[in-house]
């Protein structure tokens, strides 16, 4: 990867709000220092959103992410990806699905091999992808798969105000007691802190811990999940060398003040991470996936189908995830360079 090298933005479901919040995001890239990127969609596509909604973008095919960089000034560059049949908002269509994946299959490709600094998804419909034989979760496992990650990732949602990392992910809160175990912790501890360092620049981050229960257990009275799985995780992970507090009440972790003492927070379950996370920043929230050999980030909302055409869509947590993409490229970036300068 050169200093040149643009991200790459997948279309995500064409029939959602993908297309405009990817021109919106073209629009601001002055006054919102918006870096370069590539999107991987239909040209036509974005043309008739731009014009459809009054956006006035050019939209420009180009052969190769460098020739992206160099049109980005001027236009909207679009690595083309064939729609099989038009896009309808707020209507996806199956036939479509195939070009889903390419572009992410694309985009991937070009960030392992270093035409890309990252990877940027757009939302996608998985119950559409499902129908065409997808089998995955998500975008998440996808990637993993086509990177070639010997772990599992580890997701974490960012603002410029909070990170987060939620233990288990999409569980009804009935099972997450079950599910919880002191291993899956520690994982996600580790890839945290080691994300944390060479993809944030934070040299000796901290870990908060939130318990499961709450009054993180009162002792054991109000649950032992804090005895028993929460704290063996956390001895472990500091057996490994990370900084990581005592598991502590969910309700007061997010306070400005317990904020400052912290790099990012180990939550046991999604809604413990995410009402956080969007009550301080709602529009600015960046989904981040830690564990990859490549950057990947994702506005921290979904296809949005309901407002699809009516150029009600901000851009504001796609520009956010281009935003921190291109950091994380550059830290990693630098974290190499300072790596073979100690080598030499």
């Amino acid at each position: 990867m050169t200093a040149a090298a643009p991200l790459a933005l997948t279309m995500g479901e064409p029939a959602g709000i993908g297309a405009e919040i990817a021109v919106k995001a073209w629009r601001a890239r002055d006054e919102a220092g918006v870096p370069p990127f590539v999107c991987l969609g239909a040209p036509e596509h974005l043309r008739a959103v731009s014009a459809g909604l009054g956006l006035d973008a050019p939209i420009r095919p180009v052969a190769s992410p460098g020739e992206g960089t160099s049109a980005f000034a001027e236009a909207l560059p679009v690595l083309p990806v064939r729609l099989a049949v038009e896009a309808r908002p707020g209507v996806p269509d199956p036939r479509n699905a195939p070009a889903v994946v390419e572009a992410i299959d694309r985009a991937v490709a070009l960030a392992r091999d270093g035409a890309a600094a990252g990877v940027v998804t757009n939302p996608i419909g998985k119950s559409v992808l499902y129908g065409r034989g997808f089998a995955h979760p998500g975008h998440t496992e996808y990637l993993a798969e086509l990177c070639g990650a010997a772990a599992p990732p580890v997701m974490m949602l960012a603002s410029a105000r909070l990170r987060v990392v939620p233990v288990t992910i999409h569980l009804a809160l009935g099972a997450v007691a079950a599910r919880l175990t002191s291993a899956a912790i520690v994982h996600c501890g580790r890839v945290a802190a080691a994300a944390l360092r060479h993809d944030f620049g934070i040299a000796r981050p901290r870990l908060a811990v939130a318990g499961l229960n709450p009054h993180a257990g009162e002792d054991g009275h109000l649950g032992r999940e804090e005895i028993d799985v929460i704290a063996p995780a956390v001895r472990d992970l500091r057996a490994e060398g990370v900084a990581v507090d005592d598991p502590a009440p969910a309700d007061t972790l997010f306070h400005d003040r317990a904020r400052a003492g912290y790099d990012a927070v180990l939550c046991m379950y999604h809604d413990q991470a995410l009402i956080p996370l969007k009550t301080l920043d709602f529009d600015g929230g960046v989904n981040a996936t830690l564990g990859l050999p490549i950057v990947r980030t994702s506005p921290d909302h979904g296809t949005a189908l309901d407002i699809a055409g009516a150029g009600a869509a901000r851009p504001d947590s796609l520009i956010a995830a281009l935003r921190m993409a291109a950091r994380m490229a550059a830290a990693r970036a630098d974290g190499r360079g300072r790596r073979q300068d100690r080598a030499r």
